[in-house]
């Protein structure tokens, strides 16, 4: 059993812990940007058609609640040992965090506010872009908070179907009796989250000065 800490483990591997955090970070940016292109307009079709909200939710809870190491087994068949396989599963886990998060941030949108829009000539398209969904941002972000963190540490599991970033070094640590590389990757795994939870913050800062101010 090696170390639980060396700081050669950065010094000499730099080039292989480079890459393992750029296919970390690329695999997060992805899932979690699908993952909100779908949401937000299931998101909105649930505000605006609430019979659509239970099985929205019920449907997205469900896949939530589905372990990962048995999500990417139920689609190994189809997809491989592959990036798809990861990506779909991540995508999913995104959805009930983020349509749910959505919802809340539409419905705390105040009535006289939309009243107010919609005898001002607003249609509905109009409405939703240029009142609900800019009020509804703190919401949205606090989503986009909570599925970028949460996915940044389910990443690591995709390292079980050959595509986990940092959760490779983490395994490979783990394997080797080597307890220094799953250690130092799971530390940069965790400041990755830090990173980007603040950058997450300071962007919602920068597109809501109104809260901000308030």
């Amino acid at each position: 059993m090696g170390p639980w800490w060396s700081g050669d483990f950065f010094a000499k591997r730099a080039t292989e812990i480079e890459a393992a955090t750029r296919e970390h970070v690329i695999l997060t940016l992805i899932a979690v940007g699908i993952g909100f292109a779908i949401s937000l307009p299931l998101a909105v079709l649930a505000h605006r058609r609430p019979r659509f909200a239970t099985p929205l939710l019920g449907i997205s809870g469900a896949i939530y609640t589905i372990p990962s190491l048995a999500l990417f087994a139920l689609l190994l068949p189809w997809t491989g040992l592959s990036r798809a396989t990861v990506e779909i599963g991540l995508v999913g886990y995104t959805l009930l965090i983020l349509i749910r998060n959505t919802m809340t941030g539409l419905a705390g949108v105040p009535g006289e506010v939309v009243d107010a829009a919609r005898g001002m000539g607003y249609g509905s398209h109009r409405l939703l872009y240029r009142v609900e969904l800019p009020l509804a941002l703190p919401a949205i972000f606090a989503g986009l908070r909570i599925a970028t963190v949460s996915t940044i540490a389910l990443v690591t599991v995709g390292a079980e179907v050959s595509n986990g970033g940092l959760g490779r070094l983490i395994l490979q640590g783990l394997q080797d009796e080597y307890p220094a590389e799953a250690v130092g990757a799971s530390v940069l795994c965790v400041g990755l989250a830090l990173v980007a939870d603040l950058l997450l913050v300071g962007i919602q800062r920068l597109v809501t000065p109104w809260a901000r101010r308030r």
